[in-house]
């Protein structure tokens, strides 16, 4: 497969997977399917989203970070439109671009796995709102509540948050690291049709 070609296929596969981040994201923000933990409803108005959500990290990161150069590496790779060294040389950097946001993307939805969300649970016998699973406290951190899901009723509200978690961070994981890997084959692409050209002239692509 010439570079060209590479590239255009590369621009293709990257569309879904930062779509998948931009949507899982953004629904992280509804726990429950309700936009009243948005809204910090019945709590002083202080938003109720766990903090790994509003970092943003499928939204910018492996959102739009990895959209742009999508976009710009797709072109390169269309015979006529930047198939050119130039436009390889280019990619690289967009590529770049891609790697630092789907890395950002990655760690996190790491970070927002590992800590767990923010939710209602019982503590000493009174309903608080906290990270019961975060590794640097909490009641129930003596194992982590990934493997235990006999700990995931331990949070009363939102309904079924940590359940809502783990699937969508997983899932922002998963897009991140393909994102990740599809963008660190790109630069090694980009700098071949660099040196090389895109091929783009000796046939369709």
């Amino acid at each position: 497969m010439c570079t060209g070609k590479c590239a255009k296929c590369i621009g293709g596969t990257l569309y879904p997977l930062a779509a998948i981040c931009l949507i899982c994201n953004i629904i992280l923000f509804f726990p429950g399917w309700s936009i009243e933990y948005v809204q910090g409803k019945e709590h002083e108005n202080e938003s109720l989203i766990t903090n790994e959500v509003k970092y943003m990290g499928g939204l910018i990161g492996g959102g739009i970070m990895v959209l742009i150069p999508a976009i710009h590496i797709h072109a390169t790779g269309k015979r006529g439109c930047c198939g050119n060294r130039c436009g390889m040389f280019l990619s690289i950097a967009f590529a770049t671009l891609g790697v630092i946001g789907s890395l950002y993307s990655f760690v996190t939805a790491t970070l927002g796995l590992v800590n767990g969300p923010l939710c209602e649970y019982t503590e000493k016998g009174l309903l608080v709102w906290g990270t019961p699973f975060k590794s640097a406290g909490g009641e129930f951190n003596n194992e982590s509540y990934l493997f235990n899901k006999e700990l995931w009723k331990e949070c009363v509200q939102p309904k079924g948050v940590v359940e809502f978690n783990v699937i969508l961070f997983s899932l922002i994981l998963a897009a991140s690291g393909i994102e990740m890997v599809l963008c660190l084959i790109q630069m090694i692409n980009g700098l071949f049709g660099c040196l090389c050209g895109t091929c783009g002239e000796k046939g369709p692509v």
